[in-house]
Order: C-alpha cells, then sequence, then structure tokens
C-alpha cells in the first residue's frame, strides 16, 4: 500500500493513493480525482476523442475504431510499464475532465516518457490541466524515479506550453513527429 506523498508545491497534494505497481493506480488532487484507465472508459474516450477542440493539439478528432485501438494500446501500457493514463474527475461535480498521464514511446534514437494531458474545453482556463500535469511531474519523479521526462505540443498552442512551463518543464528543441512541426519541452 502506498503512503501520502507531499509535493514540493503548496497546491500539489497527492492523497488517497490506491496500490501502486509501481505508479499509483488512483490519486486524488485539490480538485480532480484520477482513476486508471480501463476498458469501461471507452465512452469517455469516445466522447474526448471526438472533440475537435480537446484533439486539435493532438491531430484532430479520432474515430471508434482509432479510439478503441489507443484503448487497447493504454491498457497494455499499463501491463507493461505499471503506469499510464489517467481518467479525471472533478470533485465537485463527479464529470469527467479529461485525461492525463505518462507513456513511454520511442523517440527519434531513444526511449522517452511522455507526459499527457487533454481536457474537454470546458474544462480550460481553471488550472486543472496544471494541477493533473504537475501530479504527472511528481510521479514521474517519485514513485517511478525518472530523471527526465517530455511533452510535445504544436507551436501554437500557447496554453499548453504555459501549463509545461508551470508544471516545471522548459523548451528543450523543435522535432519532426508523426509528419509535423512539434516543440519538445523536458523537465529540467
Amino acid at each position: 500500500m502506498c503512503s501520502v506523498m507531499d509535493a514540493p508545491t503548496a497546491d500539489l497534494r497527492v492523497v488517497d493513493l490506491v496500490e501502486c505497481e509501481p505508479a499509483p493506480t488512483a490519486f486524488s488532487l485539490p480538485r480532480l480525482h484520477a482513476e486508471r484507465l480501463i476498458e469501461a472508459h471507452l465512452p469517455v474516450l469516445r466522447r474526448l476523442h471526438g472533440n475537435a477542440q480537446a484533439m486539435a493539439a493532438l491531430g484532430g478528432p479520432r474515430d471508434a475504431a482509432e479510439t478503441a485501438a489507443s484503448l487497447e494500446r493504454n491498457l497494455t501500457h499499463w501491463e507493461r510499464f505499471g503506469f499510464g493514463i489517467w481518467v479525471l474527475r472533478e470533485w465537485a461535480t463527479g464529470r469527467v475532465a479529461g485525461i492525463a498521464g505518462l507513456r513511454r514511446l520511442h523517440f527519434e534514437t531513444t526511449a522517452e516518457t511522455e507526459l499527457r494531458c487533454v481536457l474537454f474545453p470546458e474544462c480550460w482556463g481553471r488550472g486543472l490541466a496544471t494541477e493533473a500535469t504537475r501530479a504527472c511531474v511528481t510521479i514521474g519523479r517519485d514513485w517511478l524515479g525518472l530523471a527526465s521526462m517530455v511533452a510535445l505540443t504544436p507551436p501554437g498552442s500557447a496554453a499548453w506550453q504555459r501549463v509545461l512551463a508551470r508544471a516545471g518543464l522548459s523548451f528543450d528543441r523543435e522535432v519532426a513527429w508523426r509528419e509535423a512541426r512539434r516543440l519538445l519541452f523536458r523537465t529540467d
């Protein structure tokens, strides 16, 4: 059983951790509750992946088959690596806000751990992405012992770049990813 973990910033306190393998399968933040992605979340992923605004930074909406394949890849990731994507719910309403997490990916010539957060547009502008992203960085460093994490963003995604900066990532370089120009941010 995992214990309560105090993070370095006052506004981030990861509490109520459930058994870890090695990452927490569920955790609570001041305004969000995160739960490990499971098969039952397919309808949530379909809504999120079908939202053009939410998915703009990831190349646009995904159809049902792409979403099902994404779910399968992410479930396999949890089994293989012991961490992955969490579904985020707002404490106040119980409504799903989006997803966030850490995923291994092969990038250029090395394996990296990517930090990802995608929220429904109605959850934007309230600091929820920063809250979730900071938690992912803390879990990556303190639970998983990762020396570095990366995030990819389109050049024009200023809001996501501000979230990354607030979570302790800084611009590393411009890269090509899946036939598109992206900015690579990295934890310090």
